[in-house]
């Protein structure tokens, strides 16, 4: 009864939680005159990765480094497949052209420098330095180089809100965010362990698609209020934030442990960030046609999860 109550009630924190940060994060974009691109791949991102970073660091203090790196994988590929699969069939998403040429390229690096790093079973304390420096890197050059405008229809908008009530809303949305994620992840591991399911898997499945809770809920509420950059930029930022953030403070910590990682778990992984970029590039936009690929192949592959578990 109570592993249910817990997933139940994570769930409904999660999504307020995400409609509150969505709220002060839209209006803080208008505020500074940053785009609603950058708010979703920068504060959005990031508070919607809090539940991952808790996971993480939690899981590999503990000894459990498979946990802690499935659940990385697992949120990646469920933030293209499943999040932003069923984000387009809500409402097709308008692509920047800045996705295409920079974001995107970016984030199949990050991952293709993830399976190098791990190609000795592990992340060290400096393979951890590695990728923390590079999330600065790119957090700075993202900020210093954004388009900062501010027209007379937006400080319009702007005006109706504070902006302390602003990063209240944002402080508040993260806070749920990272409470409801754990809430609702520890109900679904208790679930899972209740039917014999190995860490592994528990990782790539059950807490990837519970800490991805955060990025499906903000992404669809972003989608609903037209805001498909916010949408777009939480998933792009979420993955760079699990890889360099996530795995890079995790490693720092504690040293990762990653000889449990399957072969298609990469594949999968690295192959849906290079499917987005064709997708995204194609007339600017993820339509619904894509959407459904995108969520088919997560449900092929988590199909694929549970048969061999």
């Amino acid at each position: 009864m109570f592993t249910w109550l817990s997933i139940i009630g994570g769930f409904v924190i999660l999504t307020l939680g995400a409609e509150s940060l969505v709220r002060g994060a839209s209006s803080i974009a208008l505020k500074l005159g940053l785009s609603p691109l950058i708010i979703g791949l920068t504060i959005v991102a990031f508070g919607t990765s809090a539940p991952e970073l808790a996971v993480s660091i939690k899981s590999a203090v503990a000894g459990n480094s498979g946990i802690a790196l499935g659940n990385v994988i697992g949120s990646n590929i469920a933030n293209i497949g499943l999040i932003l699969g069923i984000t387009a069939l809500i409402r097709p998403i308008k692509i920047e052209s800045q996705m295409v040429k920079r974001d995107i390229p970016i984030m199949i690096a990050a991952s293709l420098l993830f399976w190098g790093l791990l190609l000795d079973d592990g992340l060290s304390f400096i393979d951890g330095a590695i990728l923390t420096t590079l999330l600065v890197t790119y957090l700075s050059y993202s900020y210093f180089t954004a388009d900062k405008q501010t027209s007379a229809e937006n400080e319009a908008e702007a005006a109706g809100q504070s902006q302390w009530l602003s990063i209240i809303f944002i402080i508040v949305g993260i806070s749920m965010l990272v409470g409801g994620g754990i809430l609702f992840v520890d109900g679904a591991v208790a679930l899972a362990q209740s039917f014999g399911i190995s860490e592994i898997i528990i990782g790539l499945t059950i807490v990837a698609i519970g800490t991805s809770m955060p990025e499906l809920v903000t992404s669809t509420v972003a989608a609903l209020k037209g805001q498909s950059d916010i949408a777009i930029g939480n998933v792009v930022g979420s993955n760079l934030f699990n890889i360099l953030g996530i795995l890079g403070v995790t490693a720092l910590i504690h040293p990762i442990i990653g000889n449990d990682i399957s072969a298609l778990d990469w594949q999968v992984m690295i192959g849906l960030a290079v499917m987005l970029l064709p997708f995204a590039y194609t007339g600017l936009r993820i339509g619904r046609r894509e959407g459904a690929i995108l969520v088919l192949g997560y449900l092929a592959y988590i199909s694929y999860l549970v048969i061999q578990a």
